[in-house]
């Protein structure tokens, strides 16, 4: 038995000239928080559909979503809108991405209920799945053993919980999202909309992913590589002096020295100070500071009253005219059109 939308993504292929479909599997179950089920499929469909008008037919992959469960029977929930299973664990197609929406009040008894779901995660998972769980949605990937050893969160009321029934994980209560090789782990919903357009750029770029955010939530947002917990981080890096020189850099953005000279500061030879911080950070010094700048000037425009030339000085660019190359290189937007959006999301 082979899933109805599998189908429809074969015809999307042909006509797409057998440019192959990424595989998407949300599993559902009683009891879910709809709102994660809905929600990434909304913004993966407005990064797929963005990408297909920007991107020739050649270049473009399609998304096959289908939703998974233990049998074909459809599940009520708490809205009231029954959501009805395309695929059972034994038909469905092979994931490139897995999601494990949240789930209402005590995980619990839906963990125990779901054992082919816990074992298809599993098998999933060593056939290279990536998997994004929600919130206590969380435990049905813990169940699986997939988190033990590694970093993991959860929905806040339930992390004592968590805590006593997988000891072996390494729980990050302080932490939204989590990393670990393939596996994200969200606690919130927000945090799942910053995962998702972290994957959508991973799928079809910045530009579509800067458009999914400006349309969904970038106005509360910081970059997902900001708020992640990444298991093996290079943030984490134990280059001690590097550490203070970013330390040194996030507290002096209107400083008028130059990189070379902030080198010299720290008795550092510029071409060793730019291998030591790529070897410790992955960035270039240049475009570490720049994101650092762009980053504050966002906040500031959200949250102050300051003219675009005040924002431009208080970051350490001489005039408007600097701030707005930059922004619309980053974020493909002026630093105007990022005001009047955000603006009018937060106060409108």
């Amino acid at each position: 038995m082979k899933c109805q939308k599998q189908l429809v993504g074969a015809i999307k292929v042909t006509k797409l000239q057998q440019t192959k479909a990424t595989e998407i599997s949300i599993l559902v179950y009683p009891h879910l928080l709809i709102t994660s089920l809905t929600l990434p499929i909304e913004m993966l469909r407005a990064g797929e559909a963005f990408a297909k008008s920007h991107h020739q037919s050649q270049q473009f992959c399609p998304l096959n979503i289908n939703l998974v469960a233990s049998n074909l029977a459809p599940i009520p929930n708490r809205t009231g809108l029954a959501i009805i299973p395309d695929c059972e664990t034994v038909t469905a197609p092979t994931s490139d991405l897995i999601i494990v929406p949240g789930i209402w009040r005590n995980p619990r008894p839906v963990v125990n209920k779901q054992k082919k779901l816990v074992q298809w995660l599993k098998d999933s998972w060593q056939q290279g799945s990536h998997i994004i769980g929600v919130g206590t949605g969380n435990c049905l990937v813990a169940e699986a053993g997939l988190l033990d050893g590694h970093p993991a969160t959860t929905h806040w009321h339930y992390a004592e919980q968590f805590k006593r029934d997988y000891p072996k994980v390494q729980l990050k209560p302080d932490f939204f999202i989590t990393q670990s090789e393939r596996m994200y782990t969200v606690a919130s919903l927000n945090a799942l909309a910053d995962v998702i357009v972290h994957i959508i750029s991973q799928y079809y770029g910045r530009e579509a992913a800067q458009h999914v955010e400006r349309n969904f939530s970038h106005e509360i947002r910081k970059p997902y590589e900001d708020q992640r917990y990444l298991e093996g981080a290079v943030d984490k890096h134990p280059d001690e002096l590097i550490a203070q020189i970013q330390f040194w850099l996030k507290n002096n953005l209107t400083s008028e020295l130059s990189l070379q000279e902030i080198a010299a500061q720290f008795n550092l030879s510029y071409r060793t100070f730019t291998r030591r911080f790529r070897q410790a950070t992955s960035q270039t010094p240049i475009e570490y500071w720049q994101q650092l700048r762009v980053q504050t000037a966002k906040e500031l425009l959200a949250s102050s009253n300051l003219s675009i030339q005040e924002v431009a000085l208080e970051v350490g660019y001489n005039d408007q005219g600097h701030l707005t190359r930059v922004f619309k290189k980053v974020l493909s937007q002026t630093p105007s059109e990022y005001r009047t959006v955000v603006r009018r999301k937060l106060f409108g």
